[in-house]
């Protein structure tokens, strides 16, 4: 009978909405080596099955079929691909082929069994990851799946909407694959926070959206890490909002979701087209505030426009004190009952670590990952990863164009 074993890779957690990518091999030691290859690739859940004999399906008797099968070939590599072609086309898993398969009838074989790809040995790991990305970016688009989007924006200057984006996205990119956009054309500084130096701003993607896939899109971004992308501006640009197109905008938003688990994106404090736009798409509005009466005018100010002016509902709109005090004047309870929000997200004043944080370009949780902030901020991303969809209707961009006079569709 057949000898298999099907060991999960990551926790559940980590695996929530990755898709399964089976493994199988009958080398012990390459399947491993294939496993961590894998495991550096976001949105996967991975598992992997050592065929010690038997059949040569490597399908037989699976329980639950992948999403993604990656199979190194051995050398009943005929025998394997015949067994898979032998499954109707429409109920076989995504198929890429690796191993020692360099003859034209191996070849010709894999294609008719509908390998995606086929990498031979020696192994490039680079290669095997970036063919994976591209199988699950086609999956998420065949099934109409998408990631997240959220917004995160000042009620008044200086609040910490940047350092907040930053660092949530950091924390997010621990276990899915993360876009970080700086939507402040003039003064953004996200780049400064992260301290990377981008070779292509987010002005050279926005106008060269429309001729770009998901590839390109990774290929422009500046990478923080494996799983974090930033796109900002040089400091030598001048952009004007003007200069760039809502439609631009949307199409960039459209094309990062279908590319990346999240999309955080760091507004800048005004309503226009491209802020519109982006609370239009936004699964979650995070609006940061200080505890001070002007900070508190200017929350209920902006926070009654996007419910009542731009139609953005509630349960989208998530309320954060940062630099939180207990002793502070301005209480908890005055600021719930003013912006009739019950259950607002603290972060303590740790002024001298985010100092040094931001001073030195290294996110919370590297740079002082015991800090009381930075503890403070992993359930909010916790909690972010495990918040349901919600539905964007199409009444903001009746509202955008009402309140900016049709700009967002200006030529």
């Amino acid at each position: 009978m057949l000898k298999s074993r099907e060991v999960p890779s990551v926790t559940d957690s980590q695996s929530r909405h990755g898709l399964r990518l089976l493994i199988s091999s009958r080398d012990a030691q390459a399947l491993k080596d294939l496993q961590v290859i894998c495991q550096s690739v976001a949105g996967l859940q991975v598992i992997t099955r050592l065929v010690s004999n038997g059949h040569c399906d490597p399908l037989h008797g699976i329980e639950q079929m992948p999403d993604l099968l990656l199979l190194q070939v051995s050398t009943q590599w005929r025998e394997e691909l015949a067994a898979l072609m032998q499954r109707p086309a429409a109920e076989r898993p995504a198929l890429l082929v690796c191993g020692a398969l360099d003859q034209a009838e191996g070849l010709r074989l894999a294609m008719q069994a509908g390998a995606r790809d086929f990498l031979p040995e020696p192994l490039n790991s680079h290669e095997l990851a970036a063919a994976l990305q591209r199988m699950v970016q086609e999956k998420r688009a065949s099934s109409g799946d998408s990631g997240k989007l959220l917004a995160v924006m000042n009620a008044k200057g200086g609040s910490g909407a940047t350092l907040l984006a930053c660092n949530l996205a950091q924390q997010l990119s621990l276990h899915a694959s993360v876009l970080l956009i700086d939507l402040d054309l003039q003064f953004g500084s996200v780049t400064h926070y992260l301290d990377v130096q981008p070779t292509h701003s987010h002005v050279d993607v926005l106008k060269q959206v429309g001729e770009m896939d998901s590839l390109a899109l990774r290929g422009f971004c500046t990478h923080f890490s494996a799983n974090l992308h930033v796109l900002g501006g040089r400091s030598t640009e001048l952009c004007l909002p003007q200069d760039i197109h809502a439609e631009q905008l949307e199409a960039l938003l459209h094309l990062a979701r279908s590319t990346y688990d999240w999309v955080v994106v760091d507004l800048p404090r005004q309503i226009d087209h491209l802020t519109g736009t982006t609370l239009e798409n936004a699964d979650k509005v995070l609006v940061v505030l200080q505890q001070s009466v002007s900070h508190l005018k200017d929350a209920d100010r902006l926070l009654r426009i996007l419910r009542d002016d731009m139609g953005i509902q509630s349960s989208r709109l998530q309320v954060l004190i940062n630099r939180y005090n207990k002793n502070a004047t301005v209480s908890l309870k005055d600021i719930e009952e003013a912006l009739h929000c019950p259950d607002l997200l603290l972060l303590p004043n740790d002024f001298t670590v985010v100092s040094e944080s931001q001073n030195a370009g290294v996110p919370l949780a590297i740079h002082a990952p015991r800090a009381a902030i930075t503890l403070a901020l992993k359930p909010i991303a916790e909690e972010l990863q495990g918040s349901p969809e919600v539905q964007r209707g199409g009444l903001f961009k009746r509202a955008v164009s009402r309140l900016f006079g049709g700009v967002s569709h200006a030529q």
